[in-house]
């Protein structure tokens, strides 16, 4: 069995629930998960998704900030809403689909500007909540698991336009990245994107500063698609789909998607 699985920050699914639906037309991914809905779930519209087959929803909303979803066309139970840090946000949510694969939806926080946890308590979450993430992945060993979502990190040099500028801008300091390995390597995980392309830029976000986001190409990786080690020989495609922050009124991320053989 095919599985595709896509993962994108949505900024706001109210404002951009047609982008949602035309991207499910043309990619009909089995799965996808979205991050930064800003909205509360009662006042996210479903209808259109279920028109597209997409019968199966999850939502852990919070208004105006964070928040996120697993739209499915595959049936599914809800499994877990983490905090990871001492907050209550909408950050994470987790689903099992009927398939028995595991889905782990993620947004980490981005940190604000300064790369400093004691002058910044911002940067300061989010590296606790990168521990928060490694911890619960130590303990619980994921097996026929997913883990999507905005990590707001670019861990490699080829995932940034300069990794000699943004060293020491946060997403792509020492310590976040250091921090991210670490919760790679506590659970095992794969990172299906490098798996399937190793090399060359790849970015998945570009600001809405740029007055020519495709000129000026200063993009990062920030989103993520990674599987439990006992799913590498399954992970068969990735991509990332880069033409989408060229749609009308766009989010400054793209999706990306993952194909499995499951």
């Amino acid at each position: 069995m095919r599985l595709t699985v896509a993962t994108w920050n949505i900024n706001s699914i109210r404002l951009r629930e047609n982008l949602v639906c035309k991207f499910l037309k043309q990619y009909g991914p089995e799965v996808l998960c979205l991050q930064e809905i800003k909205s509360p779930a009662e006042l996210v519209g479903i209808q259109n998704y279920q028109a597209l087959g997409y019968n199966h929803i999850l939502i852990r909303g919070q208004k105006s900030y964070n928040g996120v979803a697993i739209i499915s066309k595959i049936p599914m139970q809800e499994e877990a809403k983490r905090n990871f840090i001492n907050k209550e946000e909408a950050r994470h949510i987790a689903a099992k689909l009927a398939n028995g694969i595991t889905i782990e939806n993620c947004y980490v926080p981005a940190g604000g500007d300064l790369p400093d946890p004691d002058e910044n308590p911002k940067f300061r979450d989010k590296l606790d909540f990168i521990e928060g993430m490694r911890k619960w992945s130590l303990k619980t060993v994921p097996k026929r698991t997913i883990l999507v979502g905005d990590l707001n990190i670019a861990p490699l040099e080829h995932d940034v336009w300069s990794h000699k500028q943004l060293l020491k801008v946060v997403s792509h300091t020492p310590i976040e990245v250091d921090g991210l390995n670490s919760l790679m390597q506590a659970g095992g995980w794969i990172d299906t994107v490098r798996n399937k392309i190793p090399e060359g830029k790849l970015y998945s976000w570009w600001s809405y500063r740029a007055r020519d986001w495709n000129a000026s190409d200063r993009g990062r990786r920030l989103d993520h698609i990674w599987a439990s080690l006992d799913m590498a020989n399954g992970i068969k495609d990735a991509v990332i789909l880069r033409e989408i922050r060229g749609w009308e009124r766009p989010s400054d991320h793209v999706p990306v998607l993952t194909q499995f053989e499951v």
